[in-house]
């Protein structure tokens, strides 16, 4: 097991292992019930959808947005903020995941993603994970090492571990995943990378 997955307060030293990402919302992919803000850092759930041209591209049963860019090697890390809202799933998935119609998200699927449903947090493979968690996550951080095949979560508030998927073989392109659940909760935010600004 890589030593950067548990170590303590790994926030403090996160960037001599991996690269920050400037990442955004790619409005090709996104759900029609999914509001994205002008510089594609921000989503929102808004109960009436949007009237969107349909395409190939687009979740149209998911409400979910894919994020840029897309990966296919190196280490890279971002960071979403998740407070105040009551649900969510954030990963990565493939790029050529299953977009139309029921799709489990699963690693069997192309999807590696954490949820947020009713104040409990999973972990999203084949059966789903309970994740036991000593704090509420308010920032969260996705670490994704290609070569490696891993995918990691951490609590960048506390500086703590969430989880980390078994071990992958990845092929093809990967996209940052973000998935809202309803207009209850706040709006989800991805934070800016160095000399980047919300």
């Amino acid at each position: 097991m890589s030593v950067w997955r548990n170590a303590p307060l790994y926030a403090d030293w996160r960037k001599e292992e991996f690269k920050a990402v400037n990442v955004t919302l790619d409005a090709a992919t996104a759900h029609p019930a999914l509001l994205l803000s002008e510089k594609g850092r921000q989503v929102t759930w808004q109960e009436t959808c949007q009237d969107l041209p349909s395409s190939p591209q687009r979740f149209d049963s998911l409400p979910c947005v894919l994020g840029q860019p897309h990966i296919s090697s190196g280490r890279f890390y971002w960071e979403v903020q998740v407070e105040d809202m009551l649900s969510w799933d954030l990963g990565i998935c493939r790029d050529n995941v299953t977009r139309k119609g029921r799709v489990t998200m699963s690693p069997q699927n192309g999807f590696w993603a954490i949820r947020l449903y009713k104040g409990e947090y999973w972990a999203l493979t084949s059966p789903v994970t309970p994740l036991i968690l000593k704090e509420t996550l308010l920032r969260v951080g996705i670490f994704l090492d290609y070569e490696a095949g891993d995918v990691s979560f951490y609590n960048m508030t506390a500086g703590s571990h969430i989880y980390t998927f078994p071990q992958n073989t990845f092929y093809g392109v990967l996209r940052p995943l973000f998935r809202l659940w309803s207009s209850e909760s706040g709006p989800l935010t991805i934070c800016p990378g160095e000399g980047e600004s919300y």
